[in-house]
């Protein structure tokens, strides 16, 4: 006879009593992922996806670009994205959870975090109301660009994404310049 397994189910609040030990902590549905502190070159990449991001949308003001941000659904969700952009209509001094319109998650994957990020948090973004979410691979050089649950495309040139009226264009091959 089989045992069922009980997971423990944590809310958004529990998150606070977690230790602040270099790993990420996030929610999803009350099921708690946990991931090593990123790598140099994870860092690296998200950086310099981050910069051009914010040349182009934080310096108009349409946007705030942050890495890493939150994405709060109380009162068992919180993902944490390793760039997140969302409308300046927002002030910086918003409260995670009253942020109610978020454009792009972007996630840079590792060993640690492909299958939490692919298999479960691509689509949970989208369930959260996140217009869309970029998968970078700095391994394979490219970027996979999520609109809707099931429907991506992969990009190893360049990447362009238009929203609230501004262009934002990344050659892909400046992003992964100098990373083998």
């Amino acid at each position: 006879m089989a045992m069922a397994i009980s997971v423990p189910l944590y809310t958004v609040d529990d998150l606070e009593n977690f230790p602040d030990d270099g790993n990420r902590y996030e929610l999803l549905d009350g099921v708690l992922l946990v991931t090593p502190q990123a790598a140099l070159v994870h860092q690296v990449v998200a950086n310099r996806i981050q910069l051009e991001l914010g040349s182009a949308l934080q310096k108009p003001g349409l946007a705030h670009v942050v890495g890493p941000g939150a994405v709060v659904r109380m009162p068992r969700t919180q993902l944490q994205p390793d760039i997140l952009v969302f409308p300046a209509r927002f002030s910086p001094m918003t409260d995670w959870r009253k942020i109610t319109e978020h454009w792009l998650a972007v996630e840079i994957l590792s060993r640690s975090s492909r299958v939490y990020d692919r298999e479960f948090k691509r689509d949970a973004y989208f369930a959260l109301g996140l217009q869309q979410v970029w998968l970078v691979d700095w391994r394979d050089e490219s970027v996979e660009v999520c609109t809707v649950p099931g429907k991506s495309r992969v990009l190893r040139e360049s990447l362009r994404w238009r929203v609230a009226g501004a262009e934002v264009v990344l050659d892909l091959h400046e992003v992964f310049a100098g990373i083998e």
